[in-house]
Order: structure tokens, then C-alpha cells, then sequence
């Protein structure tokens, strides 16, 4: 089959398998290398030693598949159809959790859906070496997704596209064929830095930068230790990565929908208190996480998320009774964090009980004084 009708077909069968977009591009990221190296040293991969490991692999594809030729990048939409971020970030005392990880396991769905792509491209070859990647390797997946066309990294770091803003998984298929390569995705934010403002962490420390050790979703998933004291409070009601970035950006205000049923909200994690899934044991939470993304952070650092989400709930006599009670089963880096939501606590109710009835005497004197006598 002549190449250039191939990389139709391929786009072609990429589409019928469920995949938003794809697109074909070389192996050269010669120029990503300096920016990788100076992210780097200065450290902003934080407990992620993976990244630093690797070093300049991830800007060299054909290191990873000998002989490789070209990279086939897809994305694939994941915005569930009921979003309700309102609903969740709103009330303090539910639980936030990332909108990817509401469905199943995209790592899974992907690859295979990857591998179906490369068994399709079997039949038209004589021979094909190929190795698929979803998030899962030492590869820089935006840069070589905005090399084939599929869009362009905004000032968040993430891969924007002008017509699906940023609400999509990336895949590749890494090939030994010289298929030809499409053109390269043009754009830029503009004057925007609405996501660098409206960070709660401020981890977007300059335009297309992020210090990981600050961002929430590095902290609730990635850090596999205790999380910084200071950034405590400013994670809210997050327990497992956060949106922020993407739900203020002006491209995501028409982003698709997915009609992928296993990026659809599983029912268990619709309108979850903080309370109720800090109830759960390990078996429970092993149960309900089962073929999906939450489970891989494991049920100590479950808690660990929940016990600063529960700090920064508003005062509860059942939080703080359900703190106590599982301060004693708890490990100790999960007790640190109970103590820390406990001290909060008691914060919020000493405040409760003290400014508030005052406050509340003070507005009964200004509402009587104004009533007639006989009121």
C-alpha cells in the first residue's frame, strides 16, 4: 500500500476505534531537550525521580523502540456528559475528584484501542515493529502531538486543541514505517493567563512552566509522602487531582463532550461526601477503586487526601468524632495529617463559638432597636 494512502487509512481506522483526532509525526524533539534539562535542575519534578532517571530519553522516541520511524499520536476526548464541577467544588464537605478519573482506567482503554489500530496496520504490511504508549513510558507525549497537528501546549503545560480545548487523553503508537508526517499544530494563548491567576496553589510559576511540587494534582497523587503543611489549606475539598487550570481557560468553553461510556461518572462517585468515603476501609476502597486510576495512589494516601480535605471542611461534631476514631488505626504519616484536619477543626468551632455569637447578639441589638415597641 502506497505510504501516503496508509496514513489515510490509519487516521481513518483511528476514528472508527473511537479516537477524537490522530496524527503522524517524526522522532525529533532535539529541541525540547534544553527545556527538559533546565525543568530538570531546577528540581520542579519534585518526588518524580522517573523523570530525572530517564533524562533525555523522553526527548528521543527512537531510543525506546529501535528502528523507530515515525510517531502515530492520538487523543481522545474524556469529559464525562455530567460533569458537576459546580456541584462538587462548591460545597466544602464534598469530595473533588479530577473528572479523568470518574470512569474507568484510561490507560487501559486507550492501549487497547492502540493495539487494535496497530493489528489493523498489520494486515496492510509486510512486517511491523511497534510499541504503544499511554502515559506510561519516558516519552514527551505533548510535544509530539502538537508536531502532529493535534494542537498546541498552552501556558498550563497541558495540549490545547481549537476545537476540543484540553479535555482529552494522548496515546502513541510508535512505528517502524516512513509514513509521511503531518503539519505541526500552530496557536497560542494569547495575552490569557487566566489559568496562571487562577491556580490554587500558584504552581504555574511562569507561562508553560509547572513546579509539580506545588500543584495539587502532583500532591494528591504523585507525592508519596506527607504533604507540605503550608499547601494544605489551599487544596479545598481536592482529594484526587484538580481541574482548575482547565475550567477557567477560554478554549475549554465549547469542548466536547465524550460519548465514550467508560469515561462516564461511575455512580458510586457521584455527590460523595469527604465524610463518607473517609469511613471506608482499605477492602471497601479496593472494591470501588477496581479498574479505575484512583486506585494506583493506594488506601494510605486516600487518607491521607481526605484527612486535609476533612481539615478544610467546615466545623463538624462528625468529622471531628470520625478524625478521632481513626487516628488510632491510622499510619503514622496519615495520623499527622488527622492531627493537622483535627487542629482545624478546633479552629473553626473555637471561632464558631466565640465571633459568631457575638456577631449574632450584635445584629439582634441593630434589628430591635429598628422595630416599633410593640413588635
Amino acid at each position: 500500500m502506497a505510504l501516503q494512502s496508509l496514513a489515510d487509512q490509519i487516521k481513518s481506522w483511528a476514528l472508527e476505534l473511537g479516537f477524537s483526532q490522530c496524527g503522524i509525526t517524526d522522532t525529533d524533539l532535539s529541541r525540547e531537550e534544553p527545556r527538559l534539562q533546565a525543568w530538570l535542575d531546577k528540581q520542579y519534578h519534585g518526588e518524580m525521580d522517573y523523570m530525572e532517571r530517564h533524562g533525555m530519553m523522553r526527548a528521543r522516541p527512537h531510543e525506546l523502540l529501535p528502528g523507530t520511524l515515525r510517531v502515530i499520536s492520538v487523543r481522545m476526548d474524556y469529559l464525562p456528559q455530567q460533569a458537576r464541577f459546580a456541584t462538587n467544588l462548591s460545597d466544602p464537605s464534598q469530595a473533588y475528584i479530577s473528572r479523568y478519573a470518574l470512569g474507568r482506567d484510561y490507560h487501559k482503554v486507550i492501549r487497547n484501542k492502540l493495539k487494535q489500530l496497530a493489528t489493523r496496520i498489520q494486515h496492510s504490511v509486510t512486517e511491523l515493529g511497534y510499541r504503544p504508549f499511554v502515559d506510561s513510558a519516558p516519552i514527551l507525549e505533548r510535544p509530539l502531538a502538537q508536531k502532529a497537528g493535534l494542537g498546541w501546549v498552552g501556558k498550563h503545560s497541558l495540549l490545547l486543541n481549537e476545537t476540543a480545548g484540553s479535555w482529552f487523553f494522548l496515546g502513541e503508537l510508535l512505528v517502524d514505517i516512513p509514513l509521511p508526517v503531518d503539519e505541526p499544530a500552530t496557536g497560542d494563548c494569547g495575552p490569557c493567563v487566566a489559568c496562571i491567576t487562577s491556580c490554587p496553589t500558584q504552581a504555574i510559576v511562569e507561562p508553560y512552566v509547572v513546579d509539580a511540587r506545588r500543584c495539587i494534582s502532583y500532591l494528591t497523587i504523585e507525592l508519596k509522602e506527607a504533604i507540605p503543611e503550608a499547601l494544605r489549606p489551599l487544596i479545598g475539598n481536592r482529594i484526587y487531582g484538580c481541574d482548575d487550570c482547565q475550567l477557567v481557560c477560554p478554549e475549554n468553553r465549547q469542548a466536547p463532550l465524550s460519548i465514550e461510556p467508560d469515561y462516564q461518572i461511575r455512580q458510586h462517585w457521584r455527590e460523595q461526601s469527604l465524610l463518607s468515603l473517609f469511613q471506608w476501609d482499605e477492602t471497601e476502597f479496593l472494591q470501588r477503586t477496581e479498574g479505575s486510576p484512583i486506585r494506583r495512589i493506594g488506601y494510605e494516601r486516600w487518607q491521607r487526601n481526605l484527612a486535609v480535605a476533612l481539615g478544610n471542611a467546615p466545623y463538624d461534631q462528625a468529622i471531628v468524632a470520625e478524625l478521632n476514631t481513626r487516628l488510632q488505626l491510622a499510619s503514622s504519616m496519615v495520623q499527622e495529617h488527622i492531627q493537622w484536619a483535627l487542629h482545624q477543626q478546633q479552629k473553626k468551632q473555637w471561632l464558631n463559638d466565640s465571633i459568631l455569637p457575638r456577631q449574632t447578639e450584635r445584629l439582634v441589638r441593630i434589628i430591635q432597636k429598628g422595630l416599633p415597641r410593640d413588635a
